[in-house]
């Protein structure tokens, strides 16, 4: 989701090489997405080669987003914790 919040005119060729996963992968994930709400995939009508597409976080895709940021802070930080805990008892 932080891919397509930060370049939303992307290809999905583009994506996929980006985050290290095979197109049809990116694809079956990004349908996913939609089907869950949260985002958009919008076609370029009038792009010639017809392989334009924009993506667009939904409201819910940016909540989603900002949840699990959110969750990864908290289990970070608890990480943290842990590892300081575990070197101070030493």
């Amino acid at each position: 989701m932080r891919k397509i919040k930060s370049n939303p005119n992307s290809s999905q060729r583009d994506m996929a090489k980006d985050l290290g996963l095979s197109l049809g992968k990116l694809n079956y994930c990004l349908n996913a997405l939609k089907e869950k709400g949260f985002i958009k995939i919008q076609n370029f009508k009038k792009n010639p080669n017809k392989l334009g597409y924009r993506y667009i976080l939904t409201p819910k895709g940016i909540a989603k987003k900002t949840e699990l940021t959110i969750n990864f802070m908290k289990r970070k930080l608890k990480e943290y914790d842990e590892l300081k805990k575990e070197i101070d008892s030493k």
